[in-house]
């Protein structure tokens, strides 16, 4: 497989062509008390079908859990089956990304990730779900609390909480990082910054509120409360526009602005050291604050590698619209998600770095008409900004959902030079793009359907009509390329 590193904004691999991927999260939130030692979901059935629909990513993510369930010693039949998984990855051309999931910090908390060690809270009680899975982010103390002790690095026997999963993630990397189908770490799924989440989910929903009902002296999170039990969220979010809903995130802003720069920023340097010591090379992935999926800026800062940033980094942003995780998801705005991508966007920018973006869609959610057009325009989106991509998620219903019709679709995966845009039309079936290169060199299209005719000046075309990639030979200048399907 080739070598992948970042280059600017651009991912590029040890041939000099830009690469682009397309791919799905495959996630084991099983608790270790589950008493499975092996990752499930993947085996060579499905990532065979995988590499016929042109997915060359996956997004492989496990739990600090199921890791470390005891301080210090790790699950080693566990890792061992995600090596065997990567080997299996090698062999079908997949390339793999590794997260460190969590959601609500633990499975203690209502969520899954860390071990029960190192979920501390302080004797605050934990009460069952009653509306969406992630409303212990918005009001749970416990789970508030264990991300404050996590942020703040209290120790557990001696050790800071972030000390040891750093030691967990050099432990990680030391197993697996120098297969060749992983070309990096994804350091910390969605940080949420505790206490003061829970104040920027009130500031939320009052700007939310202030900016749509124009509601004043009413308890503004029953109100919430009420909305989302009722099925009634569509009334509540569904008109919100894209100046609204900025509107209403504002008010948080100088929270995550802080957290981002002085509590999570530090995190990802202390554990991308201890990664660095075991693997010099491969990608760091930086991820936005929770919040930041509805259009808070990020503020996190470059990973620095001594005195210089560290030049191997990527920007892994997600994004949701308003209403995910709840009935109304039917309701997701087109504009509402592109104004958050334009935020992110501007991230970029500042960063720098490649853009994959780790989570987006919600599979599950809704498959009529509606839900696929949506997915149709964020595909354009990924088009126009050159960013790479994992859907959320895989599932055994996945290759039959009608999600695959917009899904699986051509798009280049390896072009020499630089791709100066690129489009798939999806109504005259048709791929566009537009490169430019200074040698000759392959260049490798993916071709999940089959190519009826191809257009290419000064080029020769080598095309087998059974596989899921064209490859076409091209020269120095620049090439305006048509697929036809």
């Amino acid at each position: 497989m080739n070598i992948i590193r970042a280059c600017g904004t651009r991912l590029v691999d040890d041939l000099g062509r830009e690469r682009i991927f397309s791919g799905v999260n495959v996630v084991d939130k099983s608790p270790y008390s589950s008493g499975a030692q092996t990752f499930p979901y993947l085996n060579c059935d499905v990532l065979q079908r995988f590499a016929a629909k042109g997915w060359n990513l996956i997004r492989l993510g496990f739990t600090w859990g199921k890791i470390e369930p005891q301080i210090g010693k790790y699950n080693e039949p566990y890792l061992d089956s995600v090596a065997g998984i990567l080997d299996l990855c090698e062999k079908y051309g997949i390339y793999v990304f590794l997260d460190m999931h969590q959601d609500l910090y633990s499975p203690l908390t209502n969520g899954d990730g860390a071990p029960a060690w190192a979920a501390l809270t302080d004797g605050l009680r934990t009460h069952p779900t009653r509306f969406v899975w992630a409303e212990d982010y918005f009001w749970g103390r416990a789970c508030h609390r264990c991300f404050d002790h996590f942020w703040n690095n209290t120790p557990v026997q001696g050790r800071g909480l972030q000390d040891r999963f750093a030691d967990c993630w050099a432990h990680i990397v030391r197993r697996l990082g120098e297969k060749d189908a992983v070309i990096g770490f994804d350091v910390f799924n969605e940080p949420f910054p505790g206490s003061d989440g829970g104040k920027c989910f009130r500031r939320i929903v009052c700007g939310a509120i202030k900016a749509t009902l124009s509601v004043r002296h009413v308890r503004r999170t029953q109100l919430l409360r009420d909305a989302v039990s009722r099925g009634r969220e569509e009334k509540l979010f569904g008109h919100i526009s894209p100046a609204v809903l900025r509107q209403a995130v504002s008010g948080a802003f100088p929270l995550i602005e802080q957290f981002d720069r002085t509590k999570y920023s530090p995190f990802v340097q202390r554990v991308s050291q201890a990664i660095r010591k075991e693997n010099a090379d491969k990608l760091l992935f930086l991820e936005n604050c929770y919040f930041s999926n509805l259009g808070i800026p990020c503020a996190v800062q470059p990973v620095r590698r001594g005195d210089a940033r560290d030049p191997q980094q990527v920007f892994a942003p997600h994004v949701y619209d308003l209403m995910v995780d709840t009935p109304a998801y039917r309701y997701a705005s087109d504009e509402r998600v592109g104004s958050i991508f334009e935020e992110h966007r501007r991230t970029q920018q500042r960063l720098q770095t490649p853009v994959i973006v780790g989570e987006w869609g919600g599979f599950g959610a809704q498959d009529d008409d509606g839900w696929l057009r949506h997915i149709e325009y964020l595909l354009s989106v990924f088009e126009r900004n050159k960013w790479s991509q994992t859907y959320w998620q895989f599932s055994d219903a996945f290759f039959d959902s009608p999600l695959m019709r917009v899904f699986v679709r051509p798009y280049p995966q390896a072009v020499p030079g630089v791709i100066e845009s690129y489009r798939y039309d999806a109504g005259r079936r048709q791929l566009s793009m537009r490169f430019t290169q200074q040698d000759a060199g392959d260049c490798v299209i993916c071709t999940p359907l089959p190519a009826q005719r191809i257009t290419v000046d000064n080029a020769e075309v080598d095309y087998e009509i059974n596989t899921a990639q064209t490859t076409i030979r091209t020269s120095a200048g620049t090439h305006t390329l048509f697929i036809c399907f």
